[in-house]
């Protein structure tokens, strides 16, 4: 187990020492290891496993590592790649860029509205300073907390992200790490918190150097992309302390508000202590000048990482609620393939996963043909982010579709009514709040045989769909490799002023200034779930009640169809998308409403 007793001190990647650069790379599979600097080749000293070697250098100088064969290989710490991942690193001083807003303390989780959004795609130019001159129209939109997609350093020049090989180095393609500074700074001054999409369960195919060095990954796991990261297997301490390393990395250097950790599931650790809970441990013990926000994916929904101590502190913040978007999206799709057929005609399943967080709570899963799930409902409404759409639940779709695409606005928007203004955090995907015309499908840039390699398991991912079950039909999905399918993901930014499309900015930016006027107040005052019942015809209806009894209930028709259903009595109408008339709700139709104890102000 690694300790970090309040504070940080790097240990991977250079560092200052007695007026020189102190060089190190844990290299335990390499007797000896030269530092290339500039023209000069050095040999390190070997100290069980670490090779070191302090050198007179100035920062921006560019290095790499000699292993015994003669190959060059970047430092795994590198904290910037300008020729790419298979090129040297760069010595970066990490104390130059200028912090103008160093008074940010941070928001509070209840506050917050994420928007994801991917750098590449983000704007035309694609980078970190092209991206902050947005930030303004965010702010304007009720968005609160940025949620970058992954950064670290990536093959080529286009890449989702989670094909990451150096985990500290924003990928240049985006910038340099002051450009990735001066946006949070940016952000900061506005009043927006940034968290960042981190990846530890795999590194990417290429450029990946470390198992020639370093036992990065062991056989006694398997995961979906071949041998697990070595975190509890011989050799798995230095690993550990690399990946909580850099966890710090980001939220101490870069100010971060936050971290979300990309499928958990997958870090397989079977240690005396998991590395999750290092993780929290190292954060906690580091950083307590701010709040710290740290999101997981999770596929396996336990709720054991959601755990809150007396004092309502979290083990981890909140995770992804795939249960609401699955249960949403095939309310306004129909769709049933795959595992949204779990969901489908089972509208009790969107009013568990609303009022509890998680759908299956211990239940089996028929698409997994296995248990999923914990029981949530002791946890409060705000460690769930709830969200319609996302970059999986688009990308991974053939053709990268949205689902204002082929679905009608009256339908999505009845949808988005019922995330944007529940208890749980709320998350846009860029392009989302404006029913965005372009797509955003699977990307990277890759050649040669592993070129070939993803296209081909690009078609075979969906040849077990129906309409795509004939070659002919996979031809018509967007070739991964090609520049056109990420050039076709990029938002375009003019398409906000024509009608339509203004239209529906204006109805995010009216439904999120009711959220923070009348959900952010109260959320604070939610500690557990929500109760919820399904009605005739299945209209879902869920209930929450606030220490200061404060009833807040919504009240959704996620149908075609109008439906039989009497007004309650009493609550002050605080959002009502579609039609409720009478004793017949509307088709697609969400009615939100707030029962406030006489005296109350809330």
């Amino acid at each position: 187990m690694t300790t970090f007793p309040g504070r940080y001190e790097p240990r991977f990647g250079p560092a200052l020492c007695d007026g020189k650069v102190l060089f190190r790379l844990w290299a335990p599979k390499q007797r000896r290891i030269g530092l290339q600097l500039g023209q000069k080749t050095y040999s390190m000293q070997n100290h069980g496993g670490w090779h070191c070697l302090p050198v007179a250098a100035d920062f921006g100088a560019r290095y790499s590592f000699v292993l015994e064969d003669g190959m060059t290989v970047p430092d795994p710490a590198s904290r910037f790649q300008p020729e790419d991942v298979h090129g040297p690193s760069e010595l970066i001083d990490p104390t130059a860029y200028r912090w103008r807003n160093t008074n940010w303390r941070g928001r509070a989780w209840h506050e917050t509205v994420l928007y994801e959004l991917h750098i590449g795609t983000f704007t035309p130019e694609g980078t970190f300073a092209s991206a902050a001159q947005q930030l303004g129209r965010l702010k304007e939109l009720g968005v609160t907390a940025i949620q970058l997609m992954p950064v670290a350093d990536f093959p080529g020049q286009r890449n989702w992200g989670y094909d990451g090989v150096l985990p500290f180095a924003p990928d240049a393609a985006y910038g340099r790490p002051e450009h990735l500074k001066a946006f949070i700074d940016e952000a900061h001054g506005l009043g927006l918190s940034v968290l960042l999409d981190v990846v530890y369960n795999h590194y990417g195919a290429e450029g990946n150097y470390l198992p020639l060095y370093a036992p990065v990954f062991t056989e006694r796991h398997r995961t979906p992309w071949g041998p697990a990261v070595n975190y509890d297997d011989e050799g798995s301490a230095e690993i550990r302390a690399f990946t909580i390393e850099n966890v710090l990395y980001w939220l101490k250097e870069f100010r971060l508000d936050g971290l979300r950790f990309d499928a958990v599931h997958e870090i397989r650790d079977a240690g005396e202590r998991h590395l999750l809970a290092e993780i929290r441990a190292a954060v906690g013990a580091v950083i307590d000048d701010r709040p710290v926000h740290l999101v997981l994916e999770n596929e396996e929904n336990s709720a054991e990482w959601l755990a809150r101590q007396p004092d309502g502190t979290p083990t981890f913040t909140a995770q992804w609620n795939d249960d609401v978007h699955h249960a949403l999206h095939v309310a306004v799709t129909g769709e049933d393939a795959g595992y949204y057929g779990d969901y489908a005609r089972r509208p009790e399943l969107l009013g568990r996963a609303l009022a509890q967080g998680f759908a299956f709570q211990g239940e089996t899963m028929p698409y997994r043909g296995s248990i999923r799930g914990q029981p949530s409902a002791h946890l409060p409404p705000h460690a769930f982010v709830a969200f319609l759409q996302n970059h999986d639940q688009i990308g991974n779709r053939a053709l990268g579709d949205r689902i204002h695409h082929r679905h009608p606005l009256q339908a999505v928007k009845a949808a988005a009514a019922a995330y944007l203004l529940a208890p749980q955090i709320p998350m846009l995907f860029q392009g989302e709040e404006w029913a965005a015309s372009t797509p955003f499908t699977f990307f990277c840039d890759v050649e040669g045989e592993l070129a070939d390699a993803v296209r081909k398991g690009r078609r075979e991912e969906f040849s077990r769909f129906p309409e795509y079950a004939e070659p002919q039909a996979r031809d018509a999905i967007p070739d991964p490799v090609s520049e056109q399918t990420f050039l076709s993901a990029k938002l375009l930014w003019q398409e906000r002023e024509s009608p339509l499309h203004a239209e529906m900015l204006d109805w995010y930016r009216r439904i999120l200034a009711v959220r923070a006027a009348r959900i952010m107040p109260l959320m604070p005052m939610l500690p557990k779930a929500g109760r919820y019942r399904i009605g005739q015809d299945g209209i879902v209806c869920v209930d929450w009640r606030s220490t200061s009894e404060t009833m807040l209930r919504l009240v959704l028709n996620l149908s075609d169809a109008s439906k039989p259903m009497e007004k309650p009595a009493d609550g002050d109408p605080i959002w009502t998308e579609g039609q409720w008339e009478g004793a017949v709700l509307g088709a697609w139709t969400a009615v939100w409403t707030m029962e406030t104890p006489r005296g109350s102000s809330t």
